[in-house]
């Protein structure tokens, strides 16, 4: 008798721990998830695969409405292009509304140039601290270059970790973040999505969420 009760209290305990993992995690199915999510100042083309933002003026994104995001970690590939102030190409996160929002985002035309290497993955928090103001105001702090060298019109892996109010964002395999900094805004949960900059359309696939 004791033995089937201690099963059945292990059997419990076991189901909650699933049940508690599969809550905290959450993958993006593009054919499935479309419904649920929320598309601005873009035209959002979905495949089996992948999800693709094509390019108008003006930042744009792609937010999942059944997705509410504080903090954890957020891996997917993107693919942008090597065309100059034309792909800039990211994830928002801790989102308001359409204008106010953290973001990490990549310009793949830096990536192979020895001039602007430097410039390759940003850290902004919209609509307050941009990227021309933090560059301005603290060169150097939010945006860096890539340890890897990526070929700016294939696909790259992204993984972000934000624990509020720490930001790192890591690419490839890299055991080292390629950009750590802490959050400039004060929001600390909101929507999370793909994200485009001006000009810039981007490919997306694998998107994967832990959140803690």
């Amino acid at each position: 008798m004791k033995t089937k009760s201690f099963t059945t209290l292990l059997c419990s305990i076991i189901g909650v721990l699933i049940a508690s993992a599969q809550q905290n995690y959450w993958q993006f199915n593009p054919s499935e998830d479309r419904a649920q999510t929320f598309v601005y100042n873009r035209k959002a083309t979905f495949t089996a695969n992948e999800v693709h933002l094509d390019k108008r003026p003006g930042d744009g994104h792609l937010r999942f409405d059944s997705l509410s995001f504080s903090n954890g970690t957020i891996e997917l590939d993107i693919k942008g292009k090597n065309a100059f102030q034309e792909s800039f190409v990211g994830v928002a996160f801790h989102g308001v509304n359409d204008s106010t929002y953290d973001a990490v985002y990549f310009r793949p035309f830096n990536f192979q140039n020895p001039e602007r290497k430097d410039h390759s993955v940003q850290y902004v928090a919209h609509d307050h601290y941009t990227w021309d103001k933090l560059r301005r105001d603290s060169p150097g702090k939010y945006e860096a270059s890539l340890p890897e060298n990526l070929d700016p019109n294939k696909w790259f892996h992204v993984r972000i970790v934000i624990e509020h109010p720490n930001i790192a964002v890591y690419v490839e395999d890299s055991a080292q973040p390629a950009l750590k900094v802490e959050q400039l805004s004060s929001a600390k949960t909101g929507w999370l999505g793909l994200w485009v900059g001006n000009n810039s359309d981007g490919f997306f696939k694998n998107i994967k969420v832990s959140k803690k």
